[in-house]
Order: C-alpha cells, then structure tokens, then sequence
C-alpha cells in the first residue's frame, strides 16, 4: 500500500506494529543537531553517538532539551529487545517529524472537524444520574471554550447531529494556529483518544489536567462499569490507550 493509499492518521502509522528488533546499543544521550537554515537549536536523539532515524528516515530530533531527553530515556530503559509499545513519546515524535509536519493544514483542519461533532455537545437524557454527570464534568468545558476561544457550541439531547456555527469552528481553527507540528500531534491524539477537540484544547491551554479530561471523555463509560462492572478486555484496551493520552499530555508539558 502507498502511503497516499494509506487512511490511517499519521499517529497510526507510526505506532503501527513493526518487526522486534534487538537492542544494538550501549548508550542513549542527546546532542545538538542541525535546525533550518543550519542553526543548532534542536536536539537529536544519539545511539552509541550515531543520531536515530524516524521510519521516515529524518532524524529524530526535538525542539526543547527537556522533550529529547524523555525520549532518550525511552530508549536508554530498553532491554534485550527494543518494545515500540514502551516508548510512547518516540513514537508520538516520529509521528510529528515524518506525517504532522507536512500535513499540518490536514491536522488542524481534522481537530476542527472533531470539534463541529464533539463529544460534549451530545447529553444522555436519562438516567438523572448520568445526566447529572455529564453537565457536572462538561458544562465547564463548554463555558471555558465560550468565554476563553469565543467558541459557543450548541448541546444537543441524543445522538442526533446537531449543527455548530462556522463562527464556532473558526474560533477553534484560530485556537489551534499557535501550536507547532509536535503539540500538533500530540492534541490530535487527545482528541481522537477522548472524541473531544474541547477537553484536548482545554488541557492544552492549561485550564484541565489529563487525569481530568480523560475522565470527562469516559463518563458514560464509567457510568456503565458502576452498573454492569468491568469488562477486563476493556479495562486493557483503556489502559493502553491512557498511556498514549499520558505521552501527549507529557510530550506539552515538555515542548514549554
């Protein structure tokens, strides 16, 4: 398949499973590396001194010092065998080096697409404890994004489509032009996780922890363990994909 065949998002892509490859390092340090225009302000990933590779073949380097060398630590805690699954920053990174950065029009435009059918704008209408719930942990949110993005969405009981305003989706598209490929990729991956483009935004401005919107993207869920229990596929699927919600939330905090 080529790659202009290939549908999936570029964070799919690059965690797609890959051969198991051997460690064949010793040591995993970060050094300076080449920026635009030549200038030393990015920081490359270094094996046994030899920069690593993006499977794009760019070479994996990261704009703050603080972010290069979480994701040397990945690779520094490797063992026998290099586990993709254990080093969620480095796959989030070649993420935005080999598919955000060319496509960041693409990027910004899905997080605005996810926005005109968010999450937060669809309300149970029973049970009052549901109801309740999703208010508690969402209205906030909505109010954040009225009073801070001058973004107003229209709530909707159900699961019927409800049309938001071209006024709304271009408040969030503006909201989203401040932020470079890698805090791109890495809010493009809070709102596919949480179906949110709100609570991914909110967390990103600061005004949410990660713990947070990730609970506030699982209340019906949660809502439905409290009264069934928990499916143990489920519960591991979900933790699986709060580590990728983690290294996105991390890979921010780091860009700073």
């Amino acid at each position: 398949m080529s790659k202009a065949d290939d549908n999936r998002t570029p964070e799919q892509r690059a965690a797609a499973p890959r051969p198991q490859a051997k460690r064949f390092y010793k040591t995993a340090t970060v050094g300076p590396a080449l920026g635009p225009g030549g200038a030393q302000h990015v920081f490359a990933i270094l094996l046994d001194g030899k920069p690593v590779r993006t499977p794009a073949k760019a070479v994996l380097a990261l704009p703050t010092r603080a972010l290069a060398e979480a994701v040397a630590a990945e690779w520094a805690a490797q063992g026998v065998n290099i586990e993709p699954a254990a080093m969620p920053l480095t796959r989030l990174a070649n993420s935005a080096i080999d598919g955000v950065a060319a496509g960041m029009a693409q990027v910004r435009a899905d997080i605005v697409t996810y926005a005109a059918s968010d999450l937060l704008c669809y309300r149970a209408t029973e049970p009052s404890d549901l109801v309740h719930r999703q208010a508690e942990l969402w209205d906030p949110v909505l109010a954040w994004s009225r009073e801070v993005l001058g973004a107003g969405f229209v709530v909707a009981e159900g699961l019927m489509p409800v049309a938001q305003s071209q006024a709304s989706r271009a408040a969030v598209a503006r909201a989203l032009q401040g932020f470079d490929a890698f805090a791109l990729a890495a809010l493009h991956v809070m709102t596919t996780l949480t179906g949110s483009a709100l609570l991914a935004l909110t967390h990103a401005r600061g005004a949410l922890t990660a713990e947070a919107a990730w609970a506030a993207a699982h209340v019906d869920e949660d809502w439905q363990i409290g009264r069934w229990g928990e499916d143990a596929e489920a519960a591991a699927r979900r933790r699986r994909r709060w580590t990728e919600m983690h290294a996105a939330s991390r890979m921010l905090g780091l860009l700073a």
